[in-house]
């Protein structure tokens, strides 16, 4: 069995701006620039059969490159904080590429991806981080805008079964092309 997910992977300079502003959240557990990565679609557990399927389904898919940019930081969770996260600046290319990606992989047979999509790399996982912890980390970091980069690919990784994912392992990549 394999843990899925197909994301866009971050530019080095992208994930170093990233990397400058984890710091001040006890409870954070932060994300390595390894681990960094723009989630357009998490798949689960597969097995071998349904993994090639997926990557021959992603192999369909024509899109041109991304012009993207991380804007803001937020956290899920609300009173009870479990993650915090960078934004992506509003961009239709990117909600139209994962809508092809999804259904794609409903067409091969997966269930639909329940939650709405929220475009945002995770930054820090939290366990027992105050509310007000949280809340002073947004209020210094919460305008971050990353530079502007393009995405020429998007990638389908595997990862092991564990909390918080890692280490991930490049499966496949597909080209974003004109």
């Amino acid at each position: 069995m394999m843990r899925l997910f197909v994301a866009i992977g971050l530019p080095d300079e992208v994930t170093a701006s990233l990397a400058l502003i984890q710091a001040g959240v006890p409870g954070a557990r932060w994300q390595t620039r390894e681990q960094m990565h723009l989630t357009l679609r998490f798949i689960g557990e597969v097995d071998g059969r349904d993994a090639a399927a997926i990557d021959d389904a992603l192999s369909l898919i024509s899109a041109p490159p991304l012009t993207l940019q991380l804007k803001g930081v937020g956290e899920f969770g609300g009173k009870n904080p479990r993650a915090l996260w960078a934004g992506v600046a509003a961009n239709d290319a990117l909600l139209h590429l994962q809508r092809k990606i999804e259904t794609a992989l409903q067409r091969i047979g997966l269930e639909a991806e329940p939650r709405k999509f929220t475009p945002h790399v995770t930054l820090a996982r939290l366990h027992d981080a105050s509310s007000q912890d949280v809340a002073d980390y947004l209020s210094v970091r919460g305008y971050f805008p990353s530079k502007v980069f393009t995405a020429s690919r998007f990638v389908l990784f595997s990862a092991r079964a564990s909390t918080g994912g890692g280490p991930y392992v490049v499966e496949d990549s597909y080209a974003l092309s004109a």
